[in-house]
C-alpha cells in the first residue's frame, strides 16, 4: 500500500507540473480595441462608468461577452485577443437610439480585430448640444450654448432639464460636481441661445480653476448627454 500510495503522489505530480506548463504557454491577450461614441464624426459625451457595451468573439457557441463602459468623452478601450467581433450597447442605455433588428434584437458592429484597431461607434442622440463657450464671469461661472433636436420622428423625446455642472476635478457629472444650476426644459425660449450661471464653487484648498461642461436630461431616458469637459481659469 505504501508503494502504491507513493506512487500516486508521483502521478498526481506530474499532472500538476503538466498543467501548470499548459496554464504558462497561455498568452495573455494583448490586442487593444479602442475607439469613441460619436454622431456625425463629433464626439458623444456621457457620465462617466454608466454606459455599457459588450463585445461579443463570434464562433463560440455561448461564450460571454466582454463587458465595460464609456468614459465621459465617450471613449472606450478593451485588452483581447485578435479574431472577429460583435459590439453592441445594451438596450434602454445611453442619451441615443442603437438601432434594432427587423427580429426586435439589438444591432452589431462587425469588428474584425487583428492587431491594435481603432473602431468608433455611431448612434444618433436625442440632441446635442452646439457651439458651448463655459467661462469666468465675476464670481460666476457663466455657459452659453445651443441644443439641436436630432431625433424627430415619433420616437422624439423632450427635454427635462439643462444644467451646467461645475466640479475641482476633471470628472464632472451629476454625482461629480461642487456646483450646479439647472433649469427645466419647459422654460427654454429660444433653443440656438441658452445661458446659465452658477457661483463659482470654494474648496478647502484654494485652487484658480476648474472643470465644467454642460448637460441635458432627456424625460424617459437614464442618461444624459453633455458638452465637452472645459478647464475654466480665473
Amino acid at each position: 500500500m505504501k508503494i502504491k500510495f507513493h506512487y500516486i503522489i508521483i502521478l498526481a505530480a506530474m499532472l500538476a507540473g503538466s498543467s501548470c506548463s499548459k496554464l504558462d504557454n497561455v498568452k495573455p491577450p494583448s490586442t487593444t480595441l479602442k475607439g469613441q461614441l460619436m454622431y456625425k464624426g463629433t464626439p458623444i459625451g456621457v457620465e462617466y462608468n454608466q454606459v455599457p457595451f459588450r463585445l461579443y468573439q463570434t464562433g463560440y457557441g455561448g461564450n460571454s461577452p466582454i463587458t465595460g463602459t464609456f468614459d465621459q468623452d465617450g471613449n472606450y478601450s478593451v485588452l483581447t485577443f485578435n479574431g472577429n467581433y460583435k459590439f453592441t450597447i445594451p438596450g434602454g442605455q445611453g442619451p441615443f437610439q442603437w438601432k434594432e433588428l427587423p427580429s426586435g434584437g439589438r444591432d452589431t458592429v462587425a469588428i474584425a480585430l487583428n492587431g491594435n484597431q481603432t473602431v468608433n461607434i455611431e448612434v444618433t442622440p436625442y440632441y446635442m448640444i452646439a457651439n458651448s463657450a463655459i467661462t469666468a464671469s465675476g464670481n460666476n461661472i457663466a455657459a452659453t450654448f445651443g441644443i439641436q433636436k436630432i431625433i424627430t420622428d415619433a420616437t422624439a423625446k423632450n427635454i427635462q432639464t439643462v444644467s451646467l455642472f461645475v466640479n475641482k476635478t476633471q470628472f464632472v457629472s451629476p454625482a461629480d460636481h461642487a456646483a450646479e444650476v439647472d433649469l427645466d426644459g419647459s422654460a427654454i425660449t429660444d433653443m440656438s441661445n441658452i445661458s446659465l450661471s452658477v457661483a463659482k464653487p470654494t474648496f478647502p484648498i484654494t485652487q484658480n480653476y476648474v472643470y465644467a461642461r454642460v448637460g441635458i436630461r432627456i424625460s424617459g431616458v437614464e442618461d444624459m448627454i453633455f458638452s465637452p469637459l472645459v478647464k475654466v481659469s480665473y
